[in-house]
């Protein structure tokens, strides 16, 4: 995400690092170069021309400044700058109302639908509520299906009428059910195009005047660049949308929409989402996307998401196991699958500051722990429950249940070892785990 605009900003700074400090001179090079790395980004001329000559006059209007480097000084103001080009602080999703009603819009493929599930499962998990999925794509009868499927996957009700071809009168039935039914969010699934045309504006813009909802999202492909802006603009003066999803930005984006949406439309991106899995959904914010884009990492939204997956209950029952040195590899593997579901591991580890750089031509897959676990799955539980139970002959025995090389067992079960005793040796500081939870 965003990896070579992050380059191609960092090649930039790179012309004024070191200066003792800002000057005219050494500032144009750099903020030429920045508006260059925003157009090669798909971000459009106006804006790019309009953001580099805000940095430079505010660049040039700290040229006074002397405790820091010209160097910091110009990441902080370009950090700063992207910050309120994508909208400043994160918007907060109206989901009040008896029911609430979200209205999803957007072209064919843009991933309407997917976002739809997912937008069902952050606000039955993370918000505690109880949404209605509305199938009310009347024209595409895969879309109801898949719409099916992905509220029995998060265990949320979909409301169909796959034989009513009245898109309006399926929402406000829908409405009704969610009222008998105590569901107090509906989240409305409309019908899309490949490209905007009249009969699908209208159509939508029937639906929003007769279930008057809290929030209509509008959802853009953001590997769609500018293209993706400019639909989002005739949308937008036809339907005052309130707020904008990014999809796929796990793909190959050059971050332009994201860019310069909120610009364009002068609406909030709300969320953004990567990936097909149910659970890939944040909130959008802007400080924290300006942050990754400069290689400053992302350690909040990291924070957070561990904090989703923590369990204090269990994390003392493991400090407990640990202080004692019983470590063994259930928890190991409890531990593996709580990682697993904060969300995409490269993702991760980019949102480490100095990580992402550093990782961005290493394919780390998410069946990156498949190898591990396997060799975890092979033991009886005895020998999960006992490591140094694991001598030759078992070893062999897991290596041939795992469908891996003896090597690999030894080696693995030697990264292990050697934790357990990294483990036994933090606990003994002064400074153990007990003692941080007690500051």
């Amino acid at each position: 995400m965003f990896e070579n605009l992050s380059e191609r900003l960092e090649s930039a700074f790179k012309q004024i690092k070191g200066e003792g400090r800002i000057t005219e001179l050494n500032i144009a090079a750099t903020v030429k170069d920045i508006r260059r790395a925003l157009i090669d980004a798909d971000v459009n001329f106006k804006i790019a021309k309009e953001f580099t000559d805000t940095v430079r006059e505010k660049a040039l209007g700290n040229k006074v400044l002397t405790a820091v480097s010209p160097g910091q000084l110009m990441i902080k103001i370009v950090k700063d700058e992207l910050s309120d080009l994508m909208g400043g602080s994160e918007s907060e999703l109206n989901a009040k109302g008896s029911p609430a009603v979200i209205l999803i819009a957007g072209l064919q493929g843009s991933g309407k639908t997917t976002f739809s599930g997912k937008l069902a499962n952050y606000l039955k998990g993370r918000k505690g509520l109880s949404p209605l999925l509305v199938a009310g794509d009347i024209y595409r009868p895969a879309a109801i299906e898949q719409l099916k499927v992905l509220g029995g996957q998060i265990g949320v009700d979909v409301y169909s009428e796959p034989e009513n071809k009245n898109a309006v009168e399926i929402a406000q039935n829908a409405i009704k059910e969610a009222r008998s039914k105590n569901k107090n969010v509906v989240i409305i699934d409309t019908a899309g195009r490949l490209a905007i045309d009249e009969v699908m504006m209208k159509e939508v813009e029937a639906i929003k005047k007769a279930v008057n909802p809290g929030e209509i999202l509008f959802v853009v492909d953001s590997m769609t660049g500018q293209d993706a802006v400019n639909t989002a603009k005739t949308f937008n003066d036809r339907l005052d949308f309130s707020g904008v999803v990014l999809t796929k930005l796990d793909g190959d984006t050059r971050g332009g929409a994201a860019l310069s949406i909120k610009y364009t439309v002068n609406k909030p991106i709300k969320f953004i989402s990567s990936g097909e899995k149910m659970d890939t959904l944040d909130v959008f914010y802007p400080e924290r996307m300006a942050q990754r884009i400069l290689g400053m990492g992302d350690i909040t939204t990291l924070v957070e998401k561990a904090q989703e997956q923590f369990d204090e209950a269990e994390a003392k029952k493991l400090e407990k196991k640990i202080r004692k040195n019983q470590f063994d590899f259930t928890d190991f593997k409890q531990q593996l699958e709580q990682i697993k579901k904060m969300g995409n591991i490269k993702d991760l580890m980019g949102m480490i500051p100095g990580v992402g750089k550093a990782i961005k031509d290493i394919d780390i897959s998410d069946d990156a722990f498949k190898g591990i676990e396997a060799i975890i799955n092979s033991m009886t539980p005895y020998e999960r429950s006992n490591p140094d139970s694991l001598d030759q002959s078992r070893r062999r025995r897991l290596a041939k249940g795992a469908g891996k090389d003896i090597s690999e067992v030894n080696a693995y079960l030697k990264q292990f070892d050697q934790m357990k005793q990294m483990m036994k040796m933090m606990n003994k500081m002064p400074m153990g785990m007990g003692a941080m939870r007690k500051r």
